[in-house]
């Protein structure tokens, strides 16, 4: 098993898929806390939009990155890098799901969780 650089925690872990995600110029996150949900399948789903299929990619990989830069640890798995249209990294108590615009409006994950504590970020560091 790999030793992390920090202690790996739902809370630390958001804070660096927001990083990542800003550091490629996602727009539109947010961060849906579960934590309060019964049953709910994470900690955290924190999800972006991106406008093209690069992007898309360039934000995932960025996220990536900064998770691995700090922690040490990679997603338990991840989906939708063929499509090009939503990918999707688990990293189990926190699950990123980067969108094109268009496909965030048809899955429309906000309105699955509309019970959970929702934080609006900034799409560029202040």
């Amino acid at each position: 098993m790999k030793s992390t650089l920090v202690r790996q925690d739902s809370d630390t872990l958001a804070d660096l898929v927001v990083r990542g995600m800003q550091d490629k110029k996602a727009s539109d996150i947010v961060v849906l806390n579960l934590k309060e949900l019964k049953n709910a399948v994470a900690d955290y789903f924190i999800i972006c939009s991106a406008n093209s299929d690069t992007q898309l990619e360039a934000v995932a990989r960025s996220v990536e990155e900064e998770i691995e830069k700090v922690t040490g640890e990679s997603p338990w798995q991840t989906e939708g890098r063929t499509n090009r249209e939503w990918v999707l990294l688990d990293y189990v108590d926190v699950v990123v799901h980067v969108f094109l615009r268009d496909r965030r409006r048809f899955y429309a994950l906000e309105e699955l969780w509309g019970d959970a504590d929702i934080s609006y970020i900034e799409s560029e560091p202040s």
